[in-house]
Formats: structure tokens, sequence, C-alpha cells
């Protein structure tokens, strides 16, 4: 059960309704916009590293999986296992980004994906090692999108275990 109570999205600026309008009906959703005009901005970063992003989706929901699972977040756990298996990622190489598990179905770009995520995670800053090695993967852009995306789902994993947001009922979001 949330702790505070969904805002009514009837009360909620026509700019706010126009960006959820064409989103899945997300109980996040109705939770943000008690942060005002921020919530705008939150859906604006959270639509381009989903929607118009240039690194690989897997590698994108690699580490948000692996964000909501260091996080204990287990709604931006459950909605992007959904997500993951929507862009192809085999259920291997999910169940290999729990904490503790075997990474032997991640190929090395994505263990490396999955290290970098942990440290920056964990210690802000991965060391230089780690970086120049992913750089040799990722394009310079690769790996400021890979970073923004680690940072913003820190963020959403804190929002929504801050205000206990409710995973939807079966079927209401497919």
């Amino acid at each position: 059960m949330a702790r505070i109570p969904y805002f009514d999205l009837a009360q909620a600026p026509d700019s706010y309704t126009r960006l959820i309008a064409s989103r899945p009906p997300l109980n996040l959703y109705r939770m943000l916009p008690h942060a005002g005009k921020a919530a705008e901005g939150f859906l604006a970063l959270g639509g381009a590293i989903l929607r118009d992003n240039r690194i690989d989706a897997k590698l994108r929901e690699i580490a948000i999986l692996r964000v909501g699972i260091l996080s204990g977040a287990s709604y931006e756990v459950h909605q992007h296992k959904r997500v993951a298996r929507r862009v192809g990622l085999a259920e291997d190489k999910i169940a290999a980004l729990e904490k503790g598990a075997d990474t032997a179905a991640l190929d090395e770009t994505e263990r490396m994906v999955l290290a970098y995520t942990d440290q920056v995670l964990l210690h802000v800053k991965a060391p230089d090692a780690m970086f120049e090695a992913l750089c040799e993967r990722l394009t310079p852009g690769g790996v400021a999108e890979l970073t923004l995306v680690i940072g913003f789902y820190m963020l959403v994993s804190r929002f929504l275990e801050n205000f206990e947001i409710d995973i939807e009922p079966p079927g209401t979001v497919e």
C-alpha cells in the first residue's frame, strides 16, 4: 500500500496528462504529479532513455534491472523484467542479474555493463581500468548514456521505494 494517496489525475495539469496519455496506466504515473513540474522533467528524461537511446536496449535493460535489484526496488524489477523480455533479453540473462548469480549466460560486454553498474551504484565512480575497458566496447555517447541510465534508475528506484508504489494487478499493464 502506497505511503500517501495517489494523485488525482483529474487534478493534474494538462501538460502532465498529455505526457502520460500514450503510456501504460502505471501507478508510478499516478504518484509523480505530487512532485509538480519536476514530474514532467522526470518523464522527459525517462522517455529519452527508453525511446531515444543509442546503446543497445538489452544493455540498457541489464543496467536498469541491476539497479533495481541492488536497490531492492521490486516494482522496478517487476516492470523492467517485462521490458527486458520485450527487447529480447533471454531468461537466463535476466536470472544472471540477481545478486550472487552465475553470470556465465552473459557475454563479455554484458558482464562489463553489469560490473560498471555495480561500481557506479555502490561506489559512485568506476576505476580507470574498468572505465577504459568499457570505452573500448561502447562509444563515448554509449558510455554517457549508460551512466545516465544508471543514475536515472537509481532515482526511480528510490522514488518507488520511498512512496511504496504498488505493483499493478495482473492484466492491468501489458
